[in-house]
């Protein structure tokens, strides 16, 4: 197979891993690729500038790149553009969803329910090899309960209508440096406002003991079970879960779980270990 680049990448960054055989050759970040929300030259100049630059010019045989917004002309588009930024080298280049990749990681070859909670969210029904059902996520805008630009969304939300929260209100413009004016152009009138909200996460997580945050992250977590895994109609399957929000607040997850009559399986905050 030669020397595989292995990829992970979600709305704010990409996990890849540079394999040879059975040996790690390297690791490294950089920010998310989404070719839904990014132009081709935003994801040429990631791969350019913040990927290559890492490699140290290792010839690459294959790519294997499982992304959020991998899917129809979207994939085919990105699969063109690594083609085009990797060379003749490569002789084989797979772009599948981030969805596959977190089942893959957390199920391997058992049947379980799959799911992604970081920028953005999504789940699946998986049978040990391939996805057998999906509820759409529809994004932070639509959808995407369970999320971290919902969990930003929530939070805004409540600071700025519920008087409970007016202390906490005036400790996040503090801590952020910023104002009602400010947040709202952020939100409305500047780019990968998904990234901005889930960005307050930080916040929330560093003051998670406070009852009324925890409430919101429950109540994300609510809303994701009920408007999507309950609809697969399978509480006989571990729910599996990858990403950082998923992660950092897995014990209010698994108590969610539990309330909404479900099992937590795995837990991991990035699916790479187990794509490498």
């Amino acid at each position: 197979m030669g020397v595989c680049l292995i990829a992970d990448s979600g709305s704010t960054k990409t996990d890849w891993a540079l394999v040879d055989g059975g040996a790690v050759l390297c690791r490294c970040e950089t920010q998310g690729i989404n070719p839904v929300h990014q132009t081709e030259d935003d994801i040429r100049a990631v791969i350019d500038d913040e990927l290559k630059p890492q490699l140290h010019g290792c010839n690459i045989n294959n790519v294997c790149f499982y992304g959020a917004g991998c899917r129809g002309e979207s994939a085919v588009n990105l699969q063109r553009i690594l083609a085009e930024t990797f060379g003749l080298n490569v002789t084989e280049i797979m772009v599948c969803s981030d969805l596959l990749g977190a089942a893959k990681s957390v199920c391997g070859s058992e049947s379980g329910i799959a799911c992604i909670l970081g920028t953005g969210s999504n789940s699946c029904l998986y049978d040990g090899n391939d996805i057998v059902a999906n509820i759409p996520p529809l994004g932070y805008i639509l959808g995407d309960e369970g999320s971290g630009a919902v969990l930003g969304k929530l939070f805004l939300n409540a600071i700025f209508k519920d008087d409970a929260m007016q202390s906490l209100r005036e400790e996040y413009l503090a801590w952020s440096g910023q104002t009602y004016d400010d947040i709202i152009n952020r939100v409305y009138c500047q780019p990968l406002a998904n990234r901005y909200l889930a960005s307050i996460s930080r916040f929330i997580g560093e003051r998670i003991e406070n009852p009324l945050l925890q409430n919101i992250v429950k109540d994300n977590f609510h809303a994701f079970f009920r408007n999507n895994i309950a609809r697969y109609n399978r509480k006989d399957l571990k729910v599996n879960a990858v990403g950082s929000i998923a992660w950092h607040y897995r014990e209010l997850f698994r108590e969610v779980a539990a309330e909404e009559g479900f099992v937590v399986g795995k837990i991991i905050k990035s699916p790479i270990e187990g794509l490498i």
